[in-house]
Parts: structure tokens; C-alpha cells; sequence
């Protein structure tokens, strides 16, 4: 069984390629990020701090029990959203809701109050499929990743340390 710090560090691996390949796509792929995404990748580096703080603290079992299940919610949080951007994918396309400006835009132009909460809904830019493997999209992906890192996280709380 590996132990707790090798998991955190696994955790902190998984992550680091998440972001690296959503910036593969982005900046060699050209395939700009919608609302859910951008929001998508903050649960992702955060799930990602969680396992290296608790990597470089390496606590005591009831402190890694807390890191794991913190870890376990931020991916589980993060999961949430991959699941309401496969939903705006499966919707007809008149029920789509309406495209919104760029992120960019959104930031120079409001607070980050009245930012976030139109960020988390997303638009109808979150319903285009742009890439796809197997017959899943993006989402679809990071939705089974968030459910590895939860699942590495939970592991945390409930093995025996």
C-alpha cells in the first residue's frame, strides 16, 4: 500500500497534467476555454495545493484524514461543474443558452463579485463540443479525473494510518 505522502504526491502529479494538457490545448491546439472550463481548472490546481500542502506538512492520520477529505470535496466540487458543462452539451441547441463575451472581457469590465457567479453558471459557449476521443469530450475527462482524485482523497480518510 503506498503510503499517504506518495498519494499526495501522486494527487500533485495528476494535476500538474491536467493543467499542462489544458494548456496544450489551449496555446499549441488553439481550443479556447469557456466559462466552466476556466472554473473546471481553479478546482483542479486547488485540488492539486490541497495534496501538495499536505505532501510538505505530512501530518498525523487525523491530519491527513482532513487533508483527504478537503481534497475529496474540492474534486468532488469540481466534478459538479464538469457534470453542468456535459448537460449544456447535451441540450438541444434551442435550449442553448446564449453566448456570452470572453472571460477577458468579464474580468476588465465588472468585479470579481458579479464575475464569478455568471463563471459558474456558463453560457452557451460551454455547450460546444470542440474536441473529442472515443466519443467523449472534454468534460467528459475531466469529470472521470475529478472522480480519481476524489476517490484518492477518500482513500486518504478511510485507510488505516
Amino acid at each position: 500500500m503506498p503510503a499517504p505522502r506518495t498519494i499526495n504526491l501522486l494527487i500533485v502529479a495528476i494535476t500538474t497534467g491536467l493543467i499542462g494538457t489544458a494548456l496544450f490545448m489551449q496555446h499549441i491546439m488553439g481550443l479556447e476555454p469557456c466559462y466552466l472550463c476556466i472554473v473546471q481548472r481553479v478546482f483542479v490546481i486547488l485540488t492539486g495545493l490541497i495534496a501538495l500542502i499536505a505532501f510538505v506538512h505530512n501530518p498525523d492520520p487525523t491530519g491527513l484524514r482532513l487533508y483527504g477529505a478537503i481534497t475529496a470535496l474540492s474534486a468532488i466540487s469540481g466534478g459538479g461543474f464538469s457534470i453542468r458543462q456535459l448537460w449544456l452539451q447535451s441540450l438541444p441547441e434551442d435550449l442553448v443558452p446564449a453566448c456570452g463575451p470572453p472571460a477577458e472581457y468579464l474580468f476588465d469590465a465588472f468585479p470579481l463579485i458579479e464575475v464569478i457567479p455568471v463563471l459558474l453558471r456558463g453560457d452557451g459557449n460551454c455547450a460546444q463540443v470542440q474536441w473529442t476521443l472515443l466519443g467523449i469530450s472534454i468534460p467528459g475527462y475531466t469529470l472521470l479525473a475529478f472522480g480519481g482524485l476524489a476517490i484518492l482523497g477518500l482513500w486518504q480518510v478511510i485507510r488505516k494510518h
